[in-house]
């Protein structure tokens, strides 16, 4: 992003030196202030477009692996991993015991005891805490 910013100030600083070489007097006198400003406002809008195109560019994700690390240090069972992918998906209890072949009760104990070794107390700030745990994708 540095190097963008770079670029950026450096294309600012040739444009006025651009300016100054042409001899923005005689350019302003023959087609108007108002033209000129145009002119330049067009060169910084495409400029800020193509800077939001580049910085916007999203690089492949490669695939999804789970942080075994943090599953190990927090204690987290396979089953209760599962019951936390399916959580993510944003089912009801009901809805994940059927996915998963379980009772409902059963997915209610998985859920307390992730709730416990997460150290949250909801379904969001668990899934968002899985998220930055690298639990979940």
């Amino acid at each position: 992003m540095g190097r963008t910013i770079l670029i950026y100030a450096g294309l600012l600083a040739v444009s006025v030196f651009a300016l100054e070489w042409v001899q923005y007097q005689f350019l302003a006198r023959r087609f108007g202030l108002e033209i000129m400003f145009m002119i330049i406002a067009v060169a910084f809008a495409a400029l800020g477009a193509w800077v939001g195109i580049i910085l916007s560019c999203r690089k492949p994700v490669k695939g999804f692996e789970v942080n075994v690390a943090a599953q190990t240090s927090l204690g987290i069972t396979r089953r209760e991993l599962e019951v936390l992918q399916a959580l993510c998906s944003g089912g009801s209890n009901k809805d994940i015991a059927q996915k998963l072949g379980l009772s409902p009760n059963t997915v209610k104990s998985h859920i307390a005891s992730l709730f416990s070794k997460l150290e949250v107390s909801g379904r969001v700030s668990a899934i968002e805490k899985a998220r930055f745990l690298s639990l979940v994708p």
